[in-house]
């Protein structure tokens, strides 16, 4: 699944083809890549049609467009389709993308050849003659519409409200994540992974962040000092910087961004991946070990083991 720089790629392309443009027709495809949106596909794309686009927004790796507009979208609604909203009302209402593991949002010319896997096409009220697809080759993603939490200044959809700040975030709270990270009573590992703790680390920056600040995966969340908890935060931000720099990571040639372009920040990768090749620090070879159905990376001599 992408991790936060890929999303944020994906986000920034979708901010600059799309946020403004008024939605004329959507056509669903498949129906597993709305089976979030419990209405339907009828239902989805008449709700979209005639609502204007916000700016795409993001936390952690969730993703998610606030629509505005008048009532055509409610008042299109499919025949025997109850209203989901008042008619003249569609404020606090966001599309949320899920990319799952192969998901794909492109913008591509109108008169381009469908791809094999186009599932969602959203064609736009105006002359551009661009429209924004949605392709997955293995249909765990999708689109579905949710109202906004009320008051939310970033017009998070209600579903995710569980899912806490990213480091990114400038109001993230740094003091807060490690009271939180104290109490757990984890392992370092297995908090960097926890959506509800810190948002958009995934197992590989996880890996990458861990490798940079000398900490092996099983280290007890209860050992970590504020100072240890900062220093730990800054080789979380560094790392997704850095990625975010050069397009994200891609081991998959189904990973893109909105004009197709992979991401290649897999090149300077210090542990994940690269099991049995020197470490960059002090040269012992890099290790892999199975660890909750994934894979941890780490040096053996960089990266001690913490003592029973």
């Amino acid at each position: 699944m992408p991790e936060l720089p890929e999303v944020e790629v994906v986000r920034r392309g979708l901010e600059r083809w799309v946020s403004g443009r008024t939605i004329d027709a959507v056509e669903v495809r498949h129906p597993r890549a709305i089976r979030r949106h419990t209405a339907g596909a009828a239902d989805f794309a008449a709700r979209l049609k005639g609502l204007r686009l916000g700016t795409a927004r993001r936390r952690g790796k969730y993703l998610w467009i606030p629509v505005t507009g008048g009532g055509p979208a409610a008042q299109t609604a499919a025949e025997g389709i109850p209203p989901m909203v008042t008619p003249s009302v569609t404020h606090g209402l966001a599309i949320l993308a899920h990319l799952g593991m192969s998901g794909q949002l492109l913008v591509q010319p109108q008169d381009a050849a469908d791809e094999k896997h186009l599932r969602i096409r959203v064609r736009f009220a105006d002359d551009l003659a661009t429209e924004l697809r949605f392709v997955d080759q293995r249909t765990f993603g999708g689109l579905s519409l949710h109202d906004t939490v009320p008051g939310d200044a970033d017009l998070l959809p209600d579903v995710i409200a569980h899912i806490a700040r990213d480091p990114l975030d400038p109001a993230f709270d740094d003091a807060a994540f490690h009271d939180a990270l104290r109490r757990r009573r984890t392992t370092v590992k297995r908090a960097l992974l926890d959506q509800t703790l810190i948002s958009g680390v995934g197992n590989i920056y996880a890996d990458e962040a861990l490798w940079r600040s000398k900490l092996h995966y099983e280290r007890p969340t209860a050992t970590f000092t504020r100072p240890r908890t900062a220093e730990l935060l800054g080789h979380v931000r560094d790392v997704m910087n850095a990625a975010l720099a050069v397009g994200g990571t891609s081991f998959d040639s189904l990973y893109v961004n909105v004009n197709g372009e992979s991401g290649y920040f897999e090149r300077s990768l210090d542990a994940y991946g690269r099991e049995d090749e020197p470490c960059r620090r002090c040269g012992t070879p890099i290790r892999r070990r199975p660890w909750m159905n994934r894979s941890s990376y780490f040096c053996p001599r960089c990266q001690r083991p913490p003592r029973a």
